[in-house]
């Protein structure tokens, strides 16, 4: 029988997923500011900074966000792509583990494995702006107990999204934290097809709906509500077929019930 399966959006792409008896976070962006762009929703509760295995997309920083890891206990795996790794792994932790696109990893934590499939992306995974820290995005397939989970990380629509396969769970990344998208991102209608692409039981729009530019608010009204306050309910409707789109609301722990 299949173990149980939830999870904890934190905001933008930060979230928790429970999964064969294993906490896992997933790019965690655990503060309220960051640099230019504030929070407009509500602030990470302290077990947000809980888990067995972080896991790490790329190196920019809203997704690899080094005051969010270093709440986290050293004794913590993390896996992480090229040029995060590295960078990671100068934090201390004591088991950092590398996430080369197209390669699959076991990893076993407190009696539990976890199967990664680790993804290509189509996305600038440098630490930009910095020339000199070069890094790769990528994104994961998770398997433990006989649950699943896709998480992207950023990327565009890729046609290799088709050779993944199916999964319970696709955390799909909808939106960004500005007045427009940006390259290689995934909008809510985008997202969806990559849902159908892969295949799964239940998605969740992530990366949308939590930092906005300060001062922008109130300046750009309908850029504001097109970019920051609609992604999830577009990519709602978006959605068909076989999978049931799930809108938390940030720290809103859901578990799915087959």
């Amino acid at each position: 029988m299949s173990e149980s399966l939830a999870f904890t959006w934190w905001g933008h792409a930060s979230t928790t997923v429970e999964i064969g008896g294993l906490r896992v976070a997933l790019d965690p962006l655990l503060t309220d500011r960051l640099a230019h762009l504030r929070r407009y929703a509500e602030s990470p509760a302290p077990q947000a900074a809980d888990a067995d295995v972080v896991m790490v997309s790329h190196l920019h920083a809203d997704h690899c966000h080094l005051p969010s890891l270093r709440r986290f206990a050293r004794s913590t795996t993390v896996v992480a792509a090229p040029g995060a790794a590295e960078m990671i792994g100068r934090l201390g932790f004591e088991r950092v583990v590398l996430a080369e696109p197209g390669k699959s990893l076991t990893v076993e934590v407190a009696g539990a494995a976890l199967d990664l499939q680790v993804l290509r992306a189509t996305h600038d995974g440098r630490r930009l702006p910095l020339p000199r820290a070069p890094g790769t995005a990528v994104g994961f397939r998770v398997e433990a107990a006989g649950r699943s989970v896709w998480f992207p990380g950023d990327t565009g629509l890729r046609e290799d999204m088709r050779d993944v396969d199916p999964v319970d769970l696709a955390l799909a990344p909808v939106g960004g934290w500005g007045p427009s998208l940006g390259p290689h991102h995934m909008d809510p209608v985008e997202a969806a097809e990559a849902v159908r692409r892969v295949g799964a039981t239940w998605a969740v729009p992530v990366h949308w709906g939590t930092f906005w530019p300060l001062g922008l608010r109130r300046l750009g009204r309908r850029v504001h509500e097109h970019h920051f306050v609609k992604p999830g309910q577009r990519f709602a409707d978006a959605v068909r077929g076989a999978t049931t789109a799930v809108l938390p609301a940030p720290g809103e722990r859901v578990h799915l019930h087959r």
